[in-house]
């Protein structure tokens, strides 16, 4: 971006790994301020991954620098204690306790360093469950977000690591309100973001539904919608197009833009409502109707009709969408074995400018050297450290 970048100036020290912290550390980075990940020596594991895995490191780190240091070594945890003298934020996802042990932990650090603000990315919050080892994958089973999502009796995690990364972005918004709460107070903050507790939001409306109704929750895709017509077509070329019509006056218009005029004079099907309780025949309906079209044509007369629509994509896809071409979504970063690519920014922009890359996702250590100088310790003392094999400065991925 042109103009300087809100967290400009704001130095967070991460040590974090895998998605949610990371993710936190993501937009903060992309917003300017300067994420310094501290990583052991072999760098971290987040880096080996494959399969799924594969490409979690370069997505959640971007615009950080790299210092890859040994914290069992006296030396390498002062020389980290000196950077955090320097820090506005201190970012962990570690089991509770373990950066107690080491130093690291909230009352040690907050005691170092008073306007520091401490973020513990947690698979709970204070409880009974506090002591467990938290996945995206187990929250989203105990938390019933895979119980919604997947056929009756079949649970089924969602696409995404959707509570890593809405977890690391509820990281990133109780340190925003700490920074800001620190103009006035002068202190620091210990925030908690959590795993658990993340996903029992997004199933909230599920159980707002339910005390409302006290009927027991369908999942989502057995569920009886909102809307009349809220669907998933396929198409004559073997495509599939998702339509929503989602008021009575959208209904009119749809029908009349496809000269369905027996379907919009039919008096059962006359309001949002009457669609709902007729869909047991509506729907295959219009999927005989509709059919006949291929998906550019279906889909081209749903956006002239101003209707929502969309066509089934794979993510793959995404790289030759056109609006997110057009509009700055995806963004050049260099992958690990040297290649080009690009990758989605965060999804908000400012003054019409979207956050860009700064710098590629860091090599392990890479900035070893600048950011020890940055915390205070002389050439000497960095290079001795080097030397003995408690800092390494790497020049590969891995």
């Amino acid at each position: 971006m042109t103009a300087p970048l809100p967290l400009q100036g704001v130095r967070v020290v991460e040590m974090t790994h895998m998605v949610m912290g990371p993710t936190c550390g993501l937009v903060l980075a992309d917003l300017g301020a300067d994420v310094i990940k501290v990583e052991p020596l072999e760098g971290d594991n987040t880096r080996r991954l494959v399969g799924a895995g594969a490409g979690f490191f370069p997505v959640c780190n971007r615009n950080k620098r790299s210092i890859a240091i040994d914290l069992k070594d006296a030396r390498g945890r002062a020389a980290i204690l000196k950077l955090i003298e320097t820090a506005d934020v201190f970012s962990e996802n570690f089991r509770p306790g373990a950066l107690d042990r080491l130093g690291f932990g909230w009352e040690a650090l907050s005691a170092l360093n008073p306007r520091l603000i401490y973020v513990s990315h947690k698979g709970f919050q204070d409880g009974p469950y506090a002591h467990r080892v938290a996945l995206d994958e187990v929250v989203q089973m105990m938390g019933g977000l895979a119980w919604m999502t997947g056929p009756p009796g079949q649970p089924l995690r969602a696409g995404s690591s959707v509570n890593d990364i809405m977890g690391g972005m509820f990281g990133a918004i109780g340190i925003l309100a700490a920074l800001n709460e620190r103009h006035r107070t002068g202190r620091g903050r210990h925030i908690v973001a959590s795993l658990f507790e993340n996903t029992v939001l997004l199933v909230a409306q599920h159980m707002a539904q339910h005390a409302i109704t006290g009927k027991p929750l369908q999942p989502m895709s057995v569920r009886t919608p909102a809307w009349g017509v809220y669907d998933i077509i396929d198409t004559a070329d073997g495509g599939r197009v998702f339509v929503g019509v989602v008021t009575d006056t959208q209904w009119e218009v749809f029908c009349r833009d496809f000269g369905f005029a027996d379907l919009a004079a039919d008096a059962r099907i006359a309001t949002n409502t009457g669609r709902v309780q007729n869909r047991a025949w509506l729907i295959p309906e219009l999927q005989t109707r509709l059919g006949v079209f291929d998906a550019a044509t279906l889909s081209a007369r749903f956006e002239a009709m101003g209707l929502p629509f969309a066509p089934i994509t794979r993510p793959e896809a995404l790289f030759d969408d056109p609006h997110l071409n057009a509009s700055g979504g995806l963004l050049p970063v260099t992958l690990p074995d040297g290649r080009q690519a690009r990758l989605p920014a965060l999804p908000l922009a400012l003054d019409g400018e979207r956050p860009g890359v700064r710098r590629d996702a860091p090599k392990v250590g890479e900035h070893g050297r600048e950011v020890l100088a940055e915390a205070g310790l002389a050439p000497a003392e960095i290079e001795a450290l080097v030397a003995d094999g408690v800092v390494r400065i790497g020049e590969a991925w891995r």
